[in-house]
Formats: structure tokens, sequence, C-alpha cells
């Protein structure tokens, strides 16, 4: 959340020319409402379904760029789907960086509680080891531009080991 998954996906797809599937904007699109009137009206569990139905329902006959929400790493399903798919990327920043990102932003349903920092803290703490555990590559984004970001992103997996 915050780190810019969506912008650098786009980047990534005009730069290789590779499709490009964001779940999110897959889900938003079949359901017909943002994401936070799905987990509004639905809950997030039936959100995390539908990533991982989307995850399943994707086809990589050819290279693509997967965009995924900041929570579809919950589910071990997914990141083996993931895994399965090729070269898993986190990007990552400090809190104080994804903080000041996601205060501009307003449509982010797990931090609309009453303590919203607090509540982004804890679902770092909770996430990180899970991001962790998936990644092939980690990106810091907090002092880069997402067309660094996305420079950065292709020159390390190039320099990946084939099969990694």
């Amino acid at each position: 959340m915050g780190t810019g998954k969506s912008l650098v996906g786009k980047i990534l797809e005009r730069q290789t020319g590779f499709r490009r599937f964001d779940t999110d904007e897959i889900i938003s699109q079949k359901l017909k409402m943002p994401i936070d009137a799905i987990f509004s009206t639905q809950g997030e569990e039936s959100f995390r379904e539908f990533e991982t139905e989307t995850l399943r329902s994707l086809s990589m006959e050819e290279p693509a760029i997967i965009v995924t929400g900041g929570g579809t790493v919950l589910r071990p399903e997914n990141v083996d789907l993931l895994r399965q798919m090729g070269t898993v990327v986190w990007l990552d920043a400090d809190e104080a960086t994804l903080r000041a990102r996601i205060h501009r932003l307003s449509d982010r349903p797990l931090l609309r509680t009453a303590n919203p920092e607090a509540s982004l803290s804890e679902l770092l703490e909770a996430r990180k080891p899970r991001y962790n555990s998936a990644a092939d590559l980690r990106v810091d984004t907090a002092k880069n531009n997402p067309e660094e970001i996305a420079e950065l992103i292709l020159k390390n997996i190039r320099d990946l080991p084939v099969g990694e």
C-alpha cells in the first residue's frame, strides 16, 4: 500500500511491451465497483477470495506483469501461484514514506479506522515477514521515482539466474 505498484506496473508495461494484469483493476471491473466499496459491502475475506480467483484465472503463456494488492501475500496459495508465474518483486518503503503517500489517498479501506497510523504500523508489521519470504527481489521505492524503480526491477530481473 503506497509503494507505487500500479504506476510502476504501467511503466513496466510500456517499457517491455508485456501485458499488464492488475488484480485490483480486474476485480473492480468484474464486480463493477471500486475496491473500497467491495471491502465495505462484502468484507475483506471475500475480497481476498476474489484475489485468489483472479490469480488462478491468469494464463501465463506469454511474459506478463502482474500487479497485486498489498494483502495478496496473506494467502499462501497466492504466493505459490505468483512464484509459479515468475519473479516476485516486493516494492517496499519505510513507514514514514508510506504514511506520507497514503495520507494523500482516501481510498484505503484497511486504514479507515480510529487510528489510521497505528493501523498502518500493524499492517506493515504483520505483512513484512510474508513479503520477505515471498519475494525474489526487494526494491526500495522511498528514494527513487517510478521510472527509476522500473529500471531497477528490469536490471535486477535480468541479473537473476534462470529459473528463479
